[in-house]
């Protein structure tokens, strides 16, 4: 578990990838509308240690939530913890109208909100109750949402992958990020399970969504033994590639749609481990089923998924630019309880330039860079061109910069957020404004 192949080096680490917004936007196609949808926050345990009881955490409760690109849905949102929550959610573009922070003010405890949200482009998101952490006392539980494309995708089944992180107390308590608990070794669960087995058939096409739900840690998924095609990135499709050595990186909040065809030999299993920059460690079981092949061959290379309709070009010369210092409490970043609106942007853009950002992490550690309310491209190193994939949150290492740019496309006022990759760094948010 801990060979060179299974332990990727930290630049390739943090070169990975990886995710944050909701509400009132444009829809693609005519908006259906449908039967509201519960969401309900509160008390829920789970199983992280063998021989003792359950363990108290904040979950949702309700359906899952999966709607298909250009629906509308009402969203009613019940805050049954002991502290005002507010949603975010992550991927969800052109959602100013529903901005935490910014378009609305967190939900009380016992109260309830209505939004009306709408899915402008297909891909895995993420519903997150943890931007007001601070006020938080356990940890809640993200919640994966899937936003189906308009066409099929020829997949036989399409599953999510929902990696977190727990330290326990002494007695037992899931502890929150902060001064005290960097220490404690960290239980990872997969879907509220751990080290649970996912099956696959032989010449079976799996589409697993994997979505890094971890509080602070950058991570690398590494299946052995089996072609891990990547399709798209925080939720926006992808030029199709294969993973280098089966791996793939992923920043807090991050999300990753991968295929994986059934090749082993029916009983065989392939061992999916986790590497956080310091351990490998196993994380799940991709089991070969022994049922009969659910075809005779297999699958030819998937075609890319379907585009979202995110710009082709990006007009590099003219564009605006600005720098912003990643891994420092000041220069404009607060803690999400204490931010306020009427603080001066970061920076204003029209509608229809093209915006790029040099993040330049400051600090000793690796950073976390999350933009609410578009995608963008990860700039080249001679800033003359982009890699071929969208992201909405970037790890940058330590001491270096990275450039991103986007067509600031949707009006409104947008979150950014920042933290250290480090179980003690406070979470920060500074805004942004389109108009």
């Amino acid at each position: 578990m801990t060979s060179d192949e299974s332990r990727p080096n930290r630049r390739a680490l943090l070169a990975g990838i990886a995710a944050a917004a909701i509400a009132p936007s444009l829809p693609v196609g005519p908006a259906r509308a449908r039967q509201a949808r519960m969401l309900t926050a509160g008390a829920g345990t789970l199983p992280l240690r063998p021989n003792g009881p359950a363990t108290p955490v904040w979950s949702f409760a309700g359906p899952d939530l999966r709607l298909r690109r250009g629906q509308s849905e009402e969203i009613v949102f019940e805050n049954g913890l002991p502290s005002r929550a507010i949603l975010t959610w992550r991927g969800l573009d052109a959602a100013a109208a529903a901005e935490p922070l910014l378009g609305r003010p967190p939900v009380a405890a016992a109260a309830k909100e209505t939004s009306t949200i709408s899915t402008p482009h297909a891909g895995t998101l993420m519903v997150d109750l943890r931007l007001l952490e601070d006020g938080l006392k356990q940890p809640a539980r993200p919640l994966p949402m899937i936003v189906e494309e308009a066409e099929p995708v020829a997949v036989d089944r399409d599953e999510h992958f929902l990696i977190e992180d727990w330290r326990l107390a002494p007695d037992g308590r899931a502890m929150m990020p902060g001064a005290v608990g960097g220490d404690i070794a960290p239980i990872y669960t997969v879907n509220g399970k751990v080290v649970p087995d996912f099956t696959l058939r032989v010449n079976e096409r799996l589409r697993l969504r994997l979505i890094n739900g971890c509080q602070r840690a950058v991570v690398a998924v590494k299946i052995d033994g089996i072609d891990v095609m990547v399709m798209a990135l925080d939720g926006q499709p992808a030029e199709p590639f294969v993973a280098r050595n089966g791996a793939v990186v992923l920043a807090p909040g991050g999300r990753a749609d991968v295929f994986l065809d059934g090749t082993g030999a029916p009983g065989s299993s392939s061992p999916v481990l986790l590497h956080d920059g310091k351990d490998a460690r196993p994380l799940a079981r991709l089991v070969t089923s022994i049922e009969p092949p659910v075809r005779p061959n297999r699958l030819q290379a998937a075609p890319p998924l379907p585009s979202n309709g995110l710009p082709v070009e990006l007009g590099l010369k003219s564009a605006l630019r600005f720098d912003v210092a990643l891994g420092t409490a000041d220069g404009g970043w607060a803690r999400p309880q204490s931010f306020s609106a009427s603080a001066p942007p970061v920076f204003r853009a029209k509608a229809g330039r093209t915006v790029v950002l040099a993040l330049k992490n400051t600090g000793t550690v690796p950073s976390v860079f999350h933009l609410h309310g578009h995608h963008f491209r990860l700039l080249d190193r001679l800033d003359d061109g982009w890699k071929p994939y969208w992201l909405d949150t970037l790890a940058v290492e330590p001491g270096q910069t990275q450039r991103i740019a986007f067509a600031a496309t949707y009006p409104g006022r947008y979150l950014i957020q920042s933290f250290a990759a480090d179980w003690t760094a406070p979470r920060l948010v500074r805004w942004y404004a389109v108009e």
